[in-house]
């Protein structure tokens, strides 16, 4: 368990001690991102289990592609420091070196190539967990002329802003939709209900507070990892620890409400739309204190400037559409979907 290194420098080094004199002489870019674990920084010895070894994407030209893929892998050696660079992967094997060209890989990522621009359904329709895959892990050389690795991670690190207040209030809205219901099924007896209630509700506040920070919400697994990592959340986590683990509805309340202030805080330091009373409040005549989400999410589309945005429904990108993994992982499916729903 000492003994581990995290894998994007395992990679940085395999690169630079094997894969770089074996692509000697072509322009290409190399680089770790897409899906894995270490490209978002949280691999551990656990992770070394399964698909997990030195790995290197390598870029170049379209034509150039089979010609480099042989070289690297008659080149290529059985192991580097002490780990196999042919590893398993989903009962399949797979070697640590993809060769490929920068446009089939975006394509095959996200549905579309960012360097003939980003749409407004490209924005919507790509899934967090893979825009988090590509714009995070590291660029190792870049060096395809006219096909600048950085430039596109540069092009899809944030939404523009009005995308980006449009993702906020939904994701305001998704809070509004259900604030008051934990309570409700406390009220009657179902202690189970509203637990899963209160837990659907942390969740959505987790990932509306990385939209606030400008991180992408990675999917379930790293989801409380990612939120960790954020300036300043102890106060937020400890809030939203004391909701999931409660016993009580009034415990579970009183979580809830302060991780709801804790975002309204930030949502007006933020300044994306006009300030917005950060207090919480009863739920009509009923018993529950909430947030009420829609204020925010109203204040938010209020600013928004774009007209297409602005005529949008107040449903969301992908992932505030779907949950299902096997549907936002497939680029053609989410994009169906998202067009559909949102008439793009």
């Amino acid at each position: 368990m000492s003994d581990f290194v995290p894998g994007i420098e395992l990679s940085r080094a395999f690169y630079g001690e094997v894969v770089a004199p074996l692509v000697s002489g072509v322009q290409h870019s190399a680089a770790l991102i897409g899906p894995g674990s270490e490209v978002l920084a949280f691999d551990t010895p656990r992770s070394t289990d399964h698909d997990w070894g030195p790995r290197v994407l390598v870029f170049v030209a379209a034509e150039r592609v089979a010609e480099v893929e042989a070289a690297v892998t008659d080149g290529l050696p059985d192991r580097f420091r002490g780990l196999p660079t042919v590893f398993a992967y989903h009962e399949r094997v797979r070697p640590g070196v993809t060769v490929t060209d920068l446009g089939s890989w975006l394509v095959g990522e996200l549905g579309f190539d960012p360097r003939a621009g980003v749409s407004l359904l490209d924005w919507l329709a790509a899934p967090w967990q893979r825009l988090a895959e590509v714009t995070q892990g590291e660029v190792f050389h870049d060096g395809l002329p006219g096909e600048s690795l950085g430039e596109v991670r540069a092009a899809l690190q944030w939404y523009p802003r009005d995308v980006w207040r449009y993702v906020l209030a939904c994701q305001w809205r998704r809070l509004a939709q259900e604030e008051p219901f934990a309570g409700r099924c406390a009220e009657v007896g179902d202690e189970l209900g509203s637990a899963v209630l209160a837990a659907r509700l942390a969740r959505e506040v987790m990932r509306l507070a990385l939209l606030l920070r400008r991180r992408y919400p990675p999917y379930g697994k790293w989801l409380g990892s990612a939120l960790t990592r954020l300036p300043g959340a102890a106060e937020l986590e400890e809030a939203l620890r004391r909701a999931v683990v409660a016993r009580s509805w009034p415990e579970r309340e009183a979580g809830l409400v302060t991780a709801y202030g804790r975002l309204a805080a930030v949502q007006n330091r933020v300044g994306l739309a006009g300030w917005v009373d950060e207090g919480v409040r009863g739920f009509h005549d009923r018993p529950f204190q909430v947030i009420g989400g829609d204020r925010f999410a109203e204040a938010l589309m209020a600013a928004v400037d774009d007209p297409v945005v602005r005529e949008l429904p107040l449903v969301g990108c992908a992932d505030q559409l779907a949950d299902s993994t096997d549907l936002l992982m497939v680029p053609a499916r989410v994009r169906a979907m998202t067009s559909a729903v949102l008439g793009l």
